[in-house]
């Protein structure tokens, strides 16, 4: 017997049949449930979708009680080990690890397009001198979409693929010339004789007088940073990028709106809201006296960088984050902020209050104190974010075009405005 779900409407006293597979019943299904001929049907209910399964996807698989992230497959533990983010953003694209032939390939195509039009660099020119990077960021990444008219074939594969190709090499471009731009230095050009991560920093920190060579040990956190933030399933962002995407809007408009959902504090600015409460509580001894104040439910005190939407255990890319922590810190020095840190978390995974709760470390709780400790200011925190995710929006962006049940997104509402009524004359009304 296949396997169904038997629904009485106690209104009318009717039994339906509603198929399940995947563990889940289509939505549609459940719109033949009338209580009578003029009744819409039943819907669902879901705000912030947080029931609702809005597509079927291979890239990215999220096991929140066992604390199990996986792209493609592969445990996200092994990719931050063995892999860079390159190879990481051509297994989310492609479905499988490249071969060394690929792989040089692949390199290649994007090393070749890291260069931005001369007059992009003149649009970012414009902004203020006091300009958040990422609102930067994401305006230039929109301006795009009028430097590559043919970026609106996205039903032709090949053309697609260029439009790809483009945003992974040009957004660490945008993001060091909105950081030279915040601090007042002279754009660097991209050098294509350096890695991924090396070029990115050397466009962000090098001294047009001076030679500069990436330290090989943060270049390598950065890259595992950047395999951390890929991509990870249906969160704000890539919901943002699949419901722009589905108006077949060209690929530089949409990843710009996901870019603008992910400026929100309550996505891509958490690791920002973490340096903020450590710098608040202000020494290891007054961490007890903090811990003490989240417990009795105190206004304005949060514990951030604990809990998550979906993991309801330890975030497996915290984990790996605390070791590249440590690599970061012998060569930069411990972050005065760090101790801080340990005693809240060692306090926080023994006390009952937040272990009932399931409240661990995520992977924000870290990675705040690595970007400072590596010369970021806060504001360029998002930005940081949004580059390795461009891999992830446009794997997801990619599968949602090629996904022949997918249609333009549109949600239903309940409406709870007035009913019907007549105008009523200005002079008339009281």
């Amino acid at each position: 017997m296949a396997d169904t779900l038997s629904i009485v409407d106690n209104r009318t006293g009717k039994q339906y049949e509603v198929p399940i597979q995947d563990g889940t019943i289509r939505a549609m299904d459940l719109r033949q449930i009338k209580s009578g001929p003029e009744d819409f049907g039943l819907m669902t209910y879901d705000p912030a979708f947080t029931n609702t399964a809005n597509c079927r996807s291979a890239i990215t698989y999220i096991d929140g009680d066992k604390g199990v992230l996986l792209y493609r497959g592969y445990p996200i533990e092994q990719l931050a080990e063995e892999s860079d983010y390159l190879e990481t953003a051509y297994l989310l694209l492609n479905g499988e690890l490249p071969t060394a032939g690929q792989q040089q390939a692949w390199t290649q195509q994007i090393t070749m397009h890291t260069m931005v039009h001369e007059n992009i660099k003149k649009f970012m020119e414009g902004f203020r001198y006091d300009a958040h990077p990422m609102g930067m960021f994401l305006s230039t990444v929109g301006a795009m979409a009028t430097f590559y008219p043919d970026g609106t074939k996205i039903f032709d594969k090949e053309s697609r693929n260029l439009q790809m190709h483009r945003l992974i090499a040009k957004v660490p471009t945008i993001a060091a010339y909105a950081y030279r731009h915040i601090v007042g230095r002279p754009y660097i050009y991209p050098d294509n004789d350096l890695s991924f991560t090396g070029n990115f920093l050397n466009m962000l920190f090098r001294m047009p007088a001076e030679k500069y060579q990436a330290n090989p040990v943060l270049a390598r956190a950065l890259d595992v940073l950047f395999i951390l933030h890929a991509d990870h399933e249906q969160n704000c962002s890539t919901s943002a990028m699949r419901g722009i995407g589905s108006s077949h809007v060209d690929p530089y408009s949409a990843l710009a709106g996901a870019a603008a959902a992910l400026y929100g504090p309550l996505h891509g600015g958490a690791n920002e809201a973490v340096l903020r409460m450590l710098k608040e509580i202000g020494s290891v001894d007054k961490v007890p006296d903090f811990i003490k104040r989240v417990k009795s439910g105190e206004a304005q005190t949060r514990l951030m960088g604990f809990g998550h939407r979906v993991y309801k255990s330890y975030d497996p890319r915290a984990k790996v984050i605390k070791r590249i922590a440590d690599m970061v810190f012998t060569v930069t020095g411990k972050n005065p902020l760090l101790e801080i840190a340990l005693e809240l978390e060692r306090i926080a995974l023994q006390d009952e209050y937040f272990v009932s709760r399931k409240l661990y470390p995520n992977v924000d709780f870290y990675s705040g104190l690595i970007y400072q400790a590596m010369g970021f200011p806060v504001e360029m925190f998002p930005v940081l974010f949004a580059i390795p995710r461009t891999a992830g929006w446009l794997a997801q962006w990619n599968e949602m075009l090629n996904d022949s049940e997918q249609k333009i997104a549109r949600p239903r509402q309940i409406y709870t405005g007035a009913a019907t009524r007549n105008y009523v004359p200005r002079d008339k009304r009281k």
